[in-house]
């Protein structure tokens, strides 16, 4: 669990997926979306979670996609050698499917991954007790390392600190982190405290990083460093906050319709990828799009 641990600190990219004018993934601007997040040294990539748009994709899109990022990333090996940390988003507000998907994915996830990010179940609104039995049966059945996700403003439910812990103690082996994107900086401090580096507790808000960084935290799950690798990597491996404050209006500017909306629009302008999403999510507005033109 320490080399596991050690290889998901500091920076990792919520990786997006391109589409096609047709809605179909284009494999081509994946590759060159890869491209500039190794040549920008983040230290680990996750792969279909949020901001993948995983939730409007098929099992068979998602396992052509795992199996072309993991036989990039293989082929493409970092300067020392090594390769690229991958986590796979494995999660859903259906307990049993998600257990089954693990199991159907086993062999797949002990060779290719690091570990899992599994968010809290959305729609359902569970209690912290329901949080506490899902999170548990997930690690019970999941072959690698789980790093639980708190996105309240996606799932409705707040994964309090004190059930953060009580899901680690249950599974020590099992749970690595947690990304935390709450936004709540009081209550990421909190959990700092309480978890005594036990495991990884890791920004999942671009605009707080440094933040959570002095705190104690373990790094940052990143939108922006989609297209900004380098100045993130800065952020965090640095506590640059001169560096994050330049950033506060394009962050801001990247979530103000929704994730992926923002950094589509800006990876469309850097010419990496085309602007395309899946509904029920569109693409930006113009109004939205020249401001980002403005700033780029």
């Amino acid at each position: 669990m320490d080399e596991r641990m050690k290889e998901l600190k500091g920076l990792g990219t919520a990786l997006i997926t391109p589409f096609k004018a047709d809605k179909s993934v284009d494999f081509e601007a994946l590759a060159r979306l890869l491209d500039t997040q190794l040549k920008g040294s983040v230290d680990y990539i996750v792969v279909l979670g949020t901001t993948g748009e995983a939730a409007t994709m098929t099992a068979e899109e998602k396992s052509e996609v795992r199996q072309f990022i993991v036989n990039y990333v293989k082929h493409h090996p970092l300067p020392n050698g090594q390769i690229i940390p991958l986590v796979l988003g494995v999660g859903g507000n259906n307990t049993a499917q998600v257990i089954s998907d693990l199991r159907a994915m086993q062999d797949e996830l002990i060779l290719d991954f690091t570990a899992i990010l599994s968010v809290c179940p959305y729609y359902n609104k569970p209690n912290q007790e329901g949080l506490y039995q899902h999170f548990c049966a997930i690690a019970e059945a999941s072959p690698v390392p789980v790093i639980l996700y708190n996105v309240p403003g996606r799932t409705g439910v707040n994964l309090l600190p004190e059930t953060v812990m009580r899901i680690y103690e249950a599974h020590p082996d099992k749970i690595l982190g947690i990304k935390e994107a709450s936004g709540n900086i009081e209550q990421i401090k909190h959990l700092i405290g309480l978890s005594q580096e036990k495991l990884l507790v890791i920004s999942g808000d671009d605009g707080i990083a440094c933040e959570v960084m002095q705190a104690g935290g373990a790094g940052l799950i990143s939108v922006a460093s989609n297209a900004f690798p380098e100045d993130f990597w800065d952020i965090v491996h640095k506590k640059n906050q001169a560096k994050q404050a330049q950033y506060d209006q394009m962050v801001k500017l990247l979530f103000a319709e929704g994730n992926p909306v923002g950094i589509k629009a800006v990876l469309a302008q850097k010419g990496i990828i085309q602007n395309h999403l899946r509904l029920p999510l569109v693409p930006a507005s113009k109004e939205l799009q020249t401001k980002i033109s403005a700033i780029l």
